[in-house]
């Protein structure tokens, strides 16, 4: 067995397995409980965990764990198509893993009402503006994954600004969309509920949103060729020093 494909494909299916089921898991516990943990309590599931495995990832797949990452960095250029359908493929299939455990852990009345944590889109809300919603909390979400992650100059912060930046977009999105900002997380719930109203919106808009912030990053922020190189070469320099 091939350690290159298959230790990235773990990976991936670790990661987001841990982020759909604690973050669909927090929204049929908090239905559950009569909403004990509310809307501040699942935005920092979703953060916390996001944070802990994109850090415990990166070094080995990158810690995508969201097809919509992965299309993102497909589209930059910082990864081959094989390998980008290897991640996503994981991320669906932990997903649905994920969200089937859910049903069969979780107190069923709750996990039903909720459709095992299939995000929502709110009765005033339209599919197309769900979509920009999507869109638009997803270039946030991209743009710290390039700038925390992918880029040569990226703080050395692990994946906790990523988590935060998922916070304080479940804070705003949440009430309107349910702020999935990634296709797995509404694929596995919406499959094992088959509840797929509103799904589309958890596709377009994410992959919409990525691909605009794989435009920016690639085009204007990510370090050009001769800036990498000038700091490759400073750094030998610093090291003979």
């Amino acid at each position: 067995m091939n350690r290159t494909f298959v230790r990235p494909f773990v990976a991936e299916f670790l990661g987001t397995f841990a982020l759909v089921f604690i973050g669909a898991g927090s929204i049929v516990v908090d239905a559950a409980k009569g909403g004990a943990l509310g809307l501040a309590g699942i935005a920092f599931a979703h953060a916390a965990v996001l944070s802990v495995m994109v850090t415990v990832t990166m070094a080995i797949s990158g810690g995508h764990l969201n097809p919509a990452v992965t299309f993102a960095v497909w589209m930059a250029s910082k990864i081959d198509l094989p390998r980008a359908a290897l991640h996503v493929a994981a991320q669906l299939i932990a997903a649905v893993a994920a969200a089937a455990l859910i049903k069969a852990l979780t107190p069923s009345m709750a996990g039903e009402v909720t459709s095992y944590g299939v995000p929502r889109i709110a009765g005033d809300v339209t599919l197309t503006r769900a979509i920009l919603i999507e869109a638009v909390l997803t270039l946030f979400l991209v743009s710290a994954v390039f700038g925390t992650v992918v880029s040569t100059e990226a703080p050395k912060v692990g994946g906790f600004g990523i988590g935060i930046v998922l916070l304080f977009d479940i804070l705003v999105g949440g009430p309107l969309t349910g702020a999935a900002m990634n296709p797995a997380r509404a694929f596995g719930p919406a499959l094992v509920a088959n509840d797929w109203h509103g799904h589309a919106a958890y596709w377009i808009g994410p992959l919409f949103g990525a691909a605009v912030a794989a435009i920016i990053w690639a085009k204007i922020l990510l370090p050009g060729e001769l800036e990498e190189a000038g700091k490759r070469e400073e750094g030998r320099g610093k090291s003979k020093t």
